[in-house]
């Protein structure tokens, strides 16, 4: 049985092995959430690739990493759209720009994606402006293109942003239950997984779609916000509406390095309660390593990725999420073959 196909058993146990999860698609090498950046991952050995999805105007599901455009598309070379240009409230903060609740999705065609990270992924804006704005649809028809008889590719969707509603005025949970029926990918053994930071809208969706729905992970925040979830009885009350928990990379480090002998840590901790465990976000560059796995001084230059996801492996994480799915294919590879000759 292929490991992605564990993924679909309730509840969730360990995996056979890891998988590893294109976040964006492949964005060390490509701008994210395009169809180029998708494709690679998929190439580099991603078992699963991971959209961000935010709602347009008139209700159609997108894949952007937030609903600001201006750091991922070129919606301020668009003199038509000066006048969308504003300031809300996002997360709790201001945040200035264009948003996509305020544009159609015919509007959102027109505009073309750039490299969100032009100083830490130079390379990468080579590619500006060749690739467009997705829909939640095309990467879903774009994984079950790219899957075969032996190696089969599912997406993790993150939900954003559930309170954005648009002209539409239909809520997310409401808009995503009902992509998913008509493209037959609502059951736990469909195409797509789902997470979000927000238990609300997970528990909103599993009513929608009932136990037999989409398996569900629950996005852990950093601390202090996340930390009652991550107790034995937050854990418990997670797994009665999901099968994975995705807490960050140094959430589960620091679990490891501060859990006395004797005493499970996190992902210890959540396999008791039948939770996977999927780590967010693995990045190659010094600036999004520890100082141990750093390579030279340059916030931008290369370090030891594969380290940092043998470190992570070694704890017993069931997935990777990270920009290259390369370093973590290499890594799962490298801690298969110690652990064969063992």
């Amino acid at each position: 049985m292929r490991a992605t196909e564990l993924l679909a058993r309730r509840p969730a146990t360990r995996l056979p092995r890891p998988v590893v999860i294109g976040h964006r698609g492949a964005p060390a090498y490509r701008p994210e959430h395009t169809t180029a950046s998708f494709e690679l991952a998929i190439d580099l050995g991603a078992d699963l690739i991971e959209p961000d999805v935010v709602v347009s105007r008139d209700g159609v599901l997108v894949v952007r990493h937030e609903s600001e455009l201006s750091l991922s598309t070129d919606v301020a070379e668009h003199p038509e759209f000066a006048d969308r240009h504003t300031t809300k409230v996002v997360d709790g903060s201001l945040c200035t720009g264009w948003f996509t609740e305020d544009f159609t999705y015919a509007e959102l065609r027109t505009l073309r994606a750039v490299e969100r990270m032009p100083a830490m992924r130079p390379l990468n804006t080579a590619y500006d402006g060749r690739y467009g704005i997705l829909t939640l649809a095309e990467v879903i028809e774009l994984a079950r293109c790219r899957s075969t008889a032996d190696r089969r590719i599912r997406v993790l969707a993150e939900l954003k942003n559930p309170d954005v509603d648009g002209d539409a005025g239909v809520h997310m949970g409401a808009l995503v239950a009902e992509e998913l029926r008509r493209l037959g990918t609502d059951r736990a053994d469909g195409t797509v997984l789902i997470q979000s930071f927000d238990p609300a809208l997970l528990r909103d969706l599993r009513a929608r779609l009932g136990d037999g729905g989409p398996q569900m992970a629950q996005l852990i925040p950093d601390a202090p916000t996340g930390d009652a979830m991550v107790t034995p009885s937050g854990l418990r009350e997670i797994s009665t509406y999901a099968q994975a928990i995705a807490p960050s990379r140094e959430r589960v480090l620091t679990s490891a390095a501060g859990t006395r002998a004797g005493r499970a840590h996190l992902v210890g901790q959540a396999h008791a309660a039948q939770l996977s465990v999927f780590v967010w976000t693995l990045r190659a560059e010094n600036a999004f390593l520890p100082a141990h796995l750093r390579r030279g001084d340059a916030p931008e230059g290369l370090g030891d990725a594969v380290g940092d996801a043998q470190e992570l492996l070694a704890l017993g994480v069931d997935g990777l999420i990270t920009d290259s799915p390369d370093h973590a294919v290499r890594a799962r590879t490298a801690m298969t073959l110690v652990s064969s000759r063992r």
